[in-house]
């Protein structure tokens, strides 16, 4: 077999950006609005930071309002509920984005129930959950969506019938993406920690989707040749004295029997905050009860 090919998360996401880009000039030529987007941020954990600062980086380059809250670890839920209420009623943001994780004195669900649903564009409030789990989804958690683009970018648009098999049950990844692939006509399983016979339910499925987050466990032997791999891990490992990102799944290994495979860092990463942007402009359309097409 040929060499798999590696999905190249940072091209598509440039393109599905420029495309964002385009709707959003559009949106202010004919109706004079510009899509705002809030981040809040609490806390100093070092990759959030750099999560938050991407993310203000791409909605500028989008040519959106960027709005940045860094609060201090100490800040208390109260004090964090009364700014989530400020931005609900501030008519230019469409977009509150809460960075997770939130310090421990913080209850991450009151935190995310008190976003306006039509603001979640992180796609975690029960509203929005519940849409989507009912297939009426308006606003779609980013890194679910972000892995069903790269299947379809490699497998086009018709996924009926396909062996699909997510690893993880997170409400951020693992159950959103595997809700996208049922809705698509896939045969869904949802596999995690506890799973047994993992390897065999791997070497089963033509779209594989790792989001476990346990470095480097799916081997080449778990994979079905000519599956499309997506791996979502985003593993801090020490090699050699330094710090080294990698997937949950052996990418070198991986090239040898996958028709398609994402790589760490570059593969779903980029797509992540592309689809945040999407979500954005998404959310301010429906504010604005203006007709979507995306």
């Amino acid at each position: 077999m040929t060499k798999a090919r590696i999905i190249d998360g940072k091209k598509i996401a440039e393109k599905l950006r420029q495309r964002i880009k385009e709707k959003g000039q559009w949106l202010q030529e004919k109706y004079g609005i510009q899509p705002g987007l809030a981040v809040v941020l609490v806390g100093d954990d070092a990759a959030s930071h750099v999560y938050v600062k991407n993310k203000h980086k791409f909605a500028l380059e989008a040519d959106f309002k960027s709005f940045q809250h860094i609060l201090p670890e100490k800040t208390s839920e109260k004090e964090l509920l009364l700014l989530i209420e400020q931005l609900n009623n501030d008519p230019q943001i469409n977009g509150i984005l809460v960075q997770l994780p939130l310090p421990s004195h913080i209850k991450t669900d009151r935190v995310i129930e008190a976003i306006a649903p039509l603001k979640d564009v992180d796609g975690f409030h029960p509203y929005n959950v519940g849409r989507h789990t009912i297939g009426n989804a308006t606003i779609v958690p980013c890194t679910a969506m972000g892995c069903l683009l790269l299947i379809k970018e490699v497998m086009g648009d018709d996924l009926d019938g396909k062996k699909a098999l997510v690893i993880g049950r997170s409400n951020i990844v693992g159950k959103p993406t595997a809700r996208l692939l049922l809705n698509e006509s896939c045969t869904v399983t949802m596999a995690h920690s506890k799973t047994t016979k993992l390897a065999d339910e791997c070497r089963n499925a033509d779209i594989l989707v790792s989001a476990i987050g346990i470095p480097e466990m799916i081997g080449g032997d778990w994979i079905k040749e000519g599956a499309v791999v997506i791996d979502v891990g985003i593993n801090r490992v020490e090699v050699d004295g330094k710090t080294k990102l990698i997937g949950d799944v052996r990418f070198d290994e991986a090239l040898k029997k996958a028709a398609a495979v994402t790589p760490v860092p570059g593969g779903v990463g980029p797509m992540t905050i592309a689809l945040l942007l999407q979500n954005t402009l998404k959310a301010c359309f429906l504010q604005n009860n203006i007709k979507m097409d995306f």
